[in-house]
C-alpha cells in the first residue's frame, strides 16, 4: 500500500514541522483518511501527493496550536522521539535535535514548512511551491529568511556522533560519581540547562546559567529528590532506573520509575564540553518514547 510504503517519510514531515508525536500522528491519521478516498483513483506520483496532504495539514494544525504554545508555562521543548542509529546521516540527525527543533519553534509555519521540505528532504524549490501554492519566488525568499534566522539563532554544538556520544557518558558519569567538582569540570563555563515541566512537573521556569548553578540542580534530579518526586507523583521509597537510549539524532539519559519515564535529558557537546542540556519532565510528552514500542515511525 502506498500509503505504509511512505509512512515513514511522512512522519518525519509532520514531526519536524510540529515537534510533538501526538500532532504529528494525528496528522497522519488525517492524511490516510484523505488518501482512502482517492486511493482507487489515478494519481500519477503517490509519494508527492502524499507529502503535500500531509505538509498542509501540519501547517494547518500548526497555526491552531501556536497560540498554545505562546503561552505556556516556561521553555518549550519539542517531543523526544526515538530515533535509531543516525550517525551516517548527519544532516537528518540534526534535523530532529533538540537544538533545532527549538529554533524552528521561531519561524512562521510557513517558513518552517518551507525549511523542512528543501532544506531536510531536498524537496527542490518547484516542487515545494506546488506543496504549499506558491510561487516559486515567494518559496525562496521564505527559504533563505528561514535558513538565516535558523543560523542566527542556532546554538553551536559538536554534531560529531562519537564526540556527542562520549560527553554523554562523561556527563551520566560525573552525575553519579563525580560530584558537583567533576560535573562542573565537564560544563562549559556559559553552559545553560533549558527544562521544560510544562506546569506538570518541577522545573525552573526560566533557563539555568552557569557551571555551578546548572551542576546542583542536575545533580539534585539525579538524586531524585523528595521535591522532584512529589511532582513526578512517586512515592518515597519508588526505585529509579537510569537508561542510556537515542532520541532526537542523538544519546539521551532517560528516568524511568515503575515502567514510565518520568524525566529525559541531552546534552550538546562543544568544544568537548557541554555547551547546553535540555530537560524534559512533562509526563504528558514522554509518549513517544513509549508509543515507538508498538510501531509508531522513526523520523
Amino acid at each position: 500500500m502506498a500509503f505504509e510504503r511512505h509512512r515513514d517519510l511522512l512522519f518525519g514531515v509532520a514531526y519536524r514541522i510540529l515537534g510533538r508525536v501526538a500532532d504529528a500522528e494525528d496528522v497522519l491519521q488525517e492524511a490516510w483518511l484523505r488518501w482512502s478516498k482517492v486511493a482507487d483513483e489515478e494519481i500519477g506520483d503517490p509519494e508527492a501527493y502524499l507529502v503535500t496532504v500531509t505538509t498542509r495539514l501540519a501547517v494547518d494544525r500548526l497555526r491552531r496550536i501556536r497560540a498554545r504554545r505562546e503561552t505556556y508555562p516556561g521553555p518549550w521543548l519539542p517531543e523526544p522521539v526515538l530515533t535509531g542509529d543516525l550517525a551516517d546521516d548527519v544532516v537528518r540527525a540534526e534535523s530532529v535535535s533538540m537544538a533545532l527543533l527549538v529554533v524552528l519553534e521561531t519561524l512562521s509555519p510557513v517558513e518552517r514548512a518551507v525549511f523542512v521540505l528543501h532544506d531536510v528532504f531536498e524537496v527542490p524549490y518547484g516542487e515545494v511551491a506546488a506543496v504549499l501554492g506558491k510561487s516559486e519566488p515567494a518559496v525562496r525568499k521564505l527559504a533563505s529568511r528561514a535558513r538565516a534566522h535558523v543560523r542566527e539563532r542556532r546554538r553551536r554544538f559538536d554534531a560529531d556522533a562519537a564526540t556527542w556520544r562520549a560527553v554523554t557518558d562523561r556527563f551520566i558519569d560525573a552525575c553519579l560519581h563525580g560530584g558537583i567538582e567533576g560535573l562542573m569540570e565537564l560544563l562549559a563555563p556559559d553552559v545553560e540547562l533549558i527544562a521544560d515541566g510544562g506546569g506538570r512537573a518541577l522545573a525552573p521556569r526560566r533557563a539555568v546559567a552557569g557551571a555551578e548553578k546548572v551542576a546542583r540542580f542536575v545533580l539534585k534530579v539525579m538524586a531524585v529528590q523528595p521535591a522532584f518526586r512529589r511532582s513526578a507523583g512517586l512515592a518515597p521509597a519508588t526505585k529509579i532506573g537510569f537508561a542510556l537510549v537515542t532520541a532526537n539524532g542523538g544519546p539521551a539519559i532517560v528516568l524511568s520509575a515503575e515502567r514510565r519515564p518520568i524525566a529525559l535529558f541531552q546534552v550538546t557537546a562543544r568544544d568537548g564540553k557541554i555547551g547546553t542540556c535540555y530537560m524534559l519532565v512533562n509526563p504528558d510528552k514522554f509518549a513517544g518514547l513509549v508509543s515507538q514500542e508498538a510501531g509508531v515511525p522513526r523520523p
